[in-house]
């Protein structure tokens, strides 16, 4: 059954990949139809996920399928649990696509609906795969995918650099893996990825433990490797951007799950290093997500910021099992995943929602999208669930695995060594403060675009078919609905985690049936399904009793003069823009933002001096990242380039020595593998 439905639905997305070279765009009819049959190729893969989860772990060996070595299927319950959660996203995201092409007048050329299907069906095969070579060419096709999708109008002219940066760090990704890769099939003989399991400690081990993780690190978009987010999804084209962000950036947290299975304790360097980094990136992310001008890119650093949050809960999972505590490694890894799941349903809702009101209004300018929230309901329903589920406010699913996330990291006095405590306790004190800023960065945007003004000119686009509006109508209820049975997403967990840990131990996180608890019995709990019930009384409470104690003043209308500020019912050059929103957090974390002022007088400076002239205020950020380590790289890597041309006019007999170098090198690594 679970072969069937496998075969299916890779059946489907094949066609899909062919529907759209052959067809192409010029027949809006044919537009939706490789998302339509991404759609049921992914209804194929969720069954088959539910299958087995429900069930034992199979695995199906096929021969020598892809020409190295023995390809081989694995669906136990690690990859049943991600193939069920990114499956139902593809449904919900690839819906919201096929509504999204039939609408859009201009879409783009023949390749997205290729590359869309491509993309789901490379995450599959990464979730399945058993063998090395099927995992590395799986994650090849899903960086050409990230390529075509990023760089789909770059022979207009635009997204050029984004789609370069996003296949660069791709690659980089991909060789780390391969790298690490390498070293454990040297040293097992076997291109078998349950082979590894039996690698001994030492430095090889570490060094390809370090290796893999900097890979799958890299997709999932932790610093320095970050980079290519803010540029690479809001390249790409509607609603195609919620499948790179919220399905597949998901396959760099499924990486980091499986090899903490296969590799088991790592090395104490690495773990601070995953903790230190985590939050580093957090608060990079959120930070830059906060004084961001345009809707797509507030949404693709704020994937930078997630990306933080889930690595950081990987650091106390890794902590725990690099301490012999295995309640800590699954209260850590508890925690990731509970995040991972909210951001991935969040995101996929913010990326849909977001298409929806830059395709109505031709831009994503905060500026213009004032009130576009009211002209599109669903679209402004889904985008504040989203919204508010990654600021991390009750009570949505964002609010619960925050939560649990710091609630994790709290048990750094459980350590035993002064190191590890110092670097969870670091690594809390950033996520703290990441849960901070995300309150100011989303509750900026929602009141720019969901409660802002309704504007005069609605522009152009409609709302959603009843196909999008499914789809998006399913991620809104899921940032809620899933939080209130947070209990029952608990007990699934537990049982996609058995690969790596006890599915008792992920239990222990229930107190009794409707209560959590960090694992750790009599440290703190939580219900958030009870919290769904309390805060709607409480609310109505509250009004009721200031409406009994205001004897029915509360509800009067008063008219006075707006005064003239920020304040509300003042419009026009006087109100607030996206711009002064941020411009606190732009002073506040001026150290971490690079904030660069500049005042330049349009008049004489003696009709500034009377009050009569106008001076112009500009406030630039600086990407610490981009500035003080890709741009000195490029300039290296440009004049290495520059002076290699010359080899190009070379002797003979240089390259025959240059080639017997490399062999030698070869050799003596290879002989050193096999020892």
């Amino acid at each position: 059954m679970i072969a069937a439905l496998l075969l299916a639905a890779f059946s489907c997305l094949g066609a899909g990949v062919l529907a759209d070279l052959a067809a192409g765009t010029s027949r809006r009819l044919l537009r939706p139809a490789p998302y339509v049959l991404a759609l049921a190729g992914s209804a194929a893969f969720l069954a088959a996920g539910i299958e087995a989860l429900r069930g034992i772990g199979r695995t199906y060996r096929l021969g020598s399928l892809l020409g190295i070595g023995v390809t081989s299927v694995r669906v136990d319950h690690l990859a049943a649990l991600f193939l069920t959660l990114l499956a139902a996203l593809g449904v919900a995201v690839s819906a919201c696509t096929a509504a999204w092409s039939v609408r859009t007048p201009a879409l783009p050329r023949r390749g997205v609906g290729a590359a869309f299907c491509a993309l789901l069906a490379a995450v599959a095969e990464i979730l399945l795969a058993g063998d090395a070579f099927s995992f590395l060419f799986s994650w090849e096709v899903l960086t050409i995918s990230f390529y075509v999708l990023a760089g789909i109008r770059r022979r207009e002219g635009r997204e050029g650099p984004a789609a370069w940066l996003t296949l660069g760090i791709g690659k980089v990704s991909g060789a780390c893996l391969l790298l690490g890769f390498l070293l454990l099939a040297g040293r097992s003989g076997s291109f078998l990825l349950a082979s590894w399991h039996h690698v001994p400690g030492g430095g090889l081990h570490d060094a390809a433990y370090g290796l893999v993780v900097a890979g799958f690190a890299g997709k999932l978009g932790i610093v320095p490797l970050q980079g290519w987010m803010p540029l690479g999804y809001p390249a790409a084209p509607g609603p195609t951007r919620a499948a790179m962000a919220g399905i597949a950036a998901n396959v760099g947290v499924y990486g980091m799950w499986r090899f903490l299975a296969i590799l088991g304790r790592p090395p104490i360097w690495l773990v601070i290093a995953v903790l230190l980094l985590g939050g580093i990136t957090a608060v990079l992310g959120i930070a830059f997500a906060g004084v961001q001008t345009r809707l797509a890119r507030v949404v693709a650093y704020s994937s930078v910021e997630n990306a933080g949050i889930i690595v950081t809960g990987f650091g106390v999972a890794l902590a725990g099992a690099a301490s012999a505590a295995p309640l800590l490694e699954a209260a850590g890894l508890l925690a990731a995943t509970l995040h991972a799941v909210a951001h991935a349903i969040a995101k996929s809702a913010l990326f849909t929602a977001t298409a929806s009101l830059e395709d109505a209004r031709g831009t994503d300018d905060l500026e213009r999208l004032r009130g576009m929230g009211r002209v599109l309901p669903f679209s402004g329903v889904t985008f504040a669930a989203g919204a508010l589920s990654l600021a991390g406010l009750p009570p949505t699913i964002g609010f619960v695995s925050e939560w649990f996330v710091l609630e994790a990291l709290m048990q750094e006095f459980r350590l035993p060594g002064l190191a590890l405590r110092l670097a969870m306790a670091g690594a809390g004190a950033l996520i703290a403060l990441t849960s901070g800023l995300a309150v100011l960065a989303f509750v900026r945007v929602l009141g720019l675009v969901l409660l802002g003004r309704r504007p005069d000119d609605v522009g152009r686009g409609a709302e959603a078919g009843w196909v999008g509006r499914a789809g998006l109508g399913a991620l809104a209820l899921s940032c809620i609905a899933i939080a209130a049975i947070t209990p029952l997403e608990i007990r699934v967990l537990a049982r996609g985690l058995s690969p790596i840990v006890s599915a008792s131990l992920v239990t222990h996180a229930l107190s009794s049936p409707w209560v959590l608890q960090p694992t750790y019995p009599g440290f703190s709990i939580l219900s958030p399904s009870w919290l769904l019930v309390a805060m709607p009384v409480a609310v109505l409470g509250v009004t009721a009793m200031a409406v009994a104690l205001s004897r029915g003043r509360y509800l009067r209308v008063r008219r006075v003069p707006a005064w003239h500020s920020a304040s509300r019912g003042v419009e026009g050059p006087a109100s607030y823009s996206a711009f002064g929103f941020a411009n606190p957090l732009r002073h506040v974390l001026s150290n971490v933002l690079g904030t660069r002022r500049e005042a330049t007088p349009l008049e004489s400076v003696a009709d500034v001096v009377r009050g009569r002239g106008q001076i112009r205020y500009v406030t630039r950020v600086i990407e610490p990242v981009e500035t003080y380590l890709y741009r000195p790289l490029a300039a290296v890597l440009l004049r290495l380039a520059e002076r290699a041309k010359r080899l190009q006019s070379g002797r003979l007999e240089a390259y025959v020595s240059y080639m017997l170098v490399a062999l030698l090198v070869a050799l003596a690594v290879a002989a050193g593998m096999h020892r």
